[in-house]
This record gives C-alpha cells, sequence and structure tokens, in this order.
C-alpha cells in the first residue's frame, strides 16, 4: 500500500489539500474501527509525500461527536505516517487569542463526553502519559513556520474541547475563561491522544474565527456562529494552506514521534482483524 510520512487532517473549510490536476493517489482504508471520514488522498505538497484526510468528511457531513476518531488515527498509523499536521477552526477565549491570528495549543481540557478515546479500553490495558498531550517537535516547527510567514501566533495555549455541535452559552464561555482556556474547539479531543497512544506526533494550527458566546467584556461582535466561522474559515483559506505548507516543509527530516505506549501494544493494535463495516 502506498504511503506516506506526513499527514494532514483538514478541519472545517479545508476539505482538499492538493491541486486540481495534481498527481494524487486515492486510498479506502479499511479499520477494526470502521471508515475513516473518508478517502485518503495521497500526493506531494511541499515537496513532500503527504497524506490528506478532511476530518468532517470532504462535504462537511460529520458532526464532531460523530467523526469516527479512532478509524482516522488508525488508517494514518497504517499507511506509515509518522507526522500530523492538524487545522481547527477556534473561538478565542483569552485576550491574547484574538479573531485573525494563529494559536498552536500545547493543552487542552477534555469537555466532551462519549467518545470513544483509547485503543486500549479492553484486554490490552496501556495508560498513557498524556501530560503534553501535543508533540513538542512539531510544535516548535509549526511555530517556527508560521513566523516565517510573517504571521502573528499565540506559540502555545490551553484548548477546552467541548461536545458539539452546538456552540457554548455565555456561562459556559465564561466559566471555561475562568479555567484558564485561550480557545474552544470540538475535535481535538480524542485526536490528539489518540495519535500519541499509537506513536505518531500530531501538532493543530488552529485559527481563530470568532469570541465563543462574546469577549468577557460582553462585546458580542464576533461571537461564534456557523455562517461566521465558515465564512472566515474561507476567507482565511489561503493563509491555512500556505500555513500547513510551511509546517510541511518544517517537519524535520528523520523526525521520529515520542513512544508513550510500549511498541509491542502498538503493533498489536495495528495487527487487529480490519472491516469496513466495524464499529466506530
Amino acid at each position: 500500500m502506498t504511503g506516506a510520512e506526513i499527514a494532514v487532517i483538514g478541519g472545517s473549510g479545508l476539505y482538499r489539500l492538493f491541486d486540481d490536476g495534481a498527481d494524487i493517489e486515492t486510498v479506502t482504508v479499511d479499520t477494526p474501527y470502521g471508515p475513516p471520514s473518508g478517502p485518503i488522498r495521497i500526493g506531494t505538497a511541499a515537496g513532500r509525500r503527504v497524506a490528506f484526510l478532511a476530518r468532517h468528511g470532504e462535504d462537511h457531513a460529520l458532526a464532531p461527536h460523530r467523526i469516527p476518531y479512532r478509524a482516522n488515527i488508525w488508517a494514518l498509523a497504517a499507511l506509515g505516517v509518522r507526522a500530523v499536521i492538524t487545522s481547527s477552526a477556534v473561538g478565542g477565549l483569552s485576550e491574547r487569542a484574538r479573531p485573525g491570528l494563529f494559536v498552536v495549543p500545547d493543552q487542552l481540557i477534555d469537555r466532551t463526553s462519549g467518545r470513544p478515546d483509547t485503543y486500549f479500553d479492553e484486554g490490552d490495558v496501556q495508560h498513557l502519559a498524556a501530560a503534553d498531550p501535543f508533540d513538542p517537535v512539531l510544535r516548535n516547527a509549526a511555530t517556527r513556520a508560521l513566523a516565517g510567514l510573517g504571521e502573528e501566533v499565540v506559540s502555545e495555549g490551553t484548548t477546552v474541547v467541548i461536545q458539539g455541535p452546538r456552540f457554548s452559552t455565555r456561562a459556559e464561555s465564561a466559566w471555561y475563561r475562568s479555567v484558564g482556556a485561550d480557545i474552544v474547539n470540538m475535535t481535538q479531543y480524542p485526536e490528539a491522544v489518540l495519535a500519541a497512544e499509537l506513536g505518531l506526533g500530531l501538532v493543530t494550527l488552529c485559527f481563530v474565527t470568532d469570541t465563543d458566546a462574546g469577549t468577557a467584556a460582553g462585546d458580542t461582535a464576533d461571537a461564534a456562529d456557523a455562517a461566521l466561522v465558515l465564512e472566515r474559515m474561507a476567507q482565511a483559506g489561503p493563509r491555512i494552506r500556505a500555513a500547513i505548507a510551511a509546517t510541511v516543509t518544517a517537519v524535520p527530516t528523520g523526525y521520529r514521534p515520542r513512544t508513550l505506549i510500549p511498541a509491542d501494544a502498538v503493533r498489536r493494535v495495528l495487527d487487529a482483524p480490519v472491516s469496513a463495516g466495524g464499529a466506530g
């Protein structure tokens, strides 16, 4: 099977990566956790072999709590991916996470519920050390890449991941801000920890589209709604694509992700029987 060492997972507004007419291979990967969000497109981006997967599906048909996160990450690992670069639309909570900026988070707070969030929940139980859920090497590479483009970037921060698909109430938004969250998102968990379990490094390039339910001062001019988020992601499309390309270039040659779960346990997961219709 054709492989790639780098993958890009596109979030809201990013459903294709490669230019029309590019030499692209479309790969369908069956997994023990059912089908991924969609086909995986493999081609050349920024001079490197890259696999691309649209997180919500290529027609944005999957709500955040319905995304087959385990299938997505397993499929990329099966293709030989080591570094995963993801894009996310986020709401800004802290004063420094203003709309129009990029944030490269280093921490997250999980406020989701009911999402399958581990490969090691039955029989072979492993405990992930998740103190630093995003890969430090890739985060540094992404931060440098964004700065090299002239982007103003928040080089660390905390994401609170909510269940979705609804946005926050004002009370919830104030609560998230009070506990130190900088941005709010619906998909970074369990994506980041699943990648870590299978020995994939992951970094998320977050583009701030809104102020969630409004600023701490009560300004709701940039408060989140679906139309605003998609409009601003579309407007920022060229910047996001440039950020992804620069980050792909910045992934160190010979990059090796952290080993947080024993290699033999990871291999047992990747050797599990596959099924196109398995449970997600």
